[in-house]
C-alpha cells in the first residue's frame, strides 16, 4: 500500500509510464488504484516515429500489470517521507508476524 499512497500524492503531475512493450507514454496523472491501474490525461509517446498510430490518443488507462516503470520528476519525490514510511511499514510486518 506504501508505493499505491504514494502515487496518490503525483496527481495531477505529469509522469512518464514505460511499458512492458517497450512504448513510453508521457502524460498528467489522473488516478491511480490500489492496482497500480494508471490514467493518464493529455499523453505523448516518447518515440513517436516507432508508434504512430498513438499519435492521436489524448488519454489512456494502463492496466498495472503492463506497466515496467513510472519514471517521476525528481522534484516531486521525497525520499526521506519514503524512506521512513518503508521502515515504518517493515516494522509493522515484522510486529506482525510475530
Amino acid at each position: 500500500m506504501l508505493f499505491f499512497s504514494f502515487f496518490k500524492t503525483l496527481i495531477d503531475q505529469t509522469v512518464t509510464v514505460e511499458l512492458k512493450n517497450d512504448i513510453r507514454i508521457r502524460g498528467t496523472l489522473k488516478s491511480v488504484d490500489q492496482y497500480l491501474n494508471i490514467k493518464l490525461d493529455e499523453i505523448t509517446v516518447v518515440d513517436e516515429v516507432k508508434y504512430p498510430h498513438l499519435s492521436s490518443v489524448k488519454n489512456v488507462f494502463i492496466r498495472g500489470s503492463v506497466v515496467r516503470y513510472v519514471h517521476l520528476p525528481a522534484t516531486s519525490v521525497d525520499t526521506q517521507l519514503l524512506e521512513d514510511a518503508t521502515r515504518r511499514e517493515a516494522a509493522a510486518q515484522q510486529a506482525k508476524a510475530k
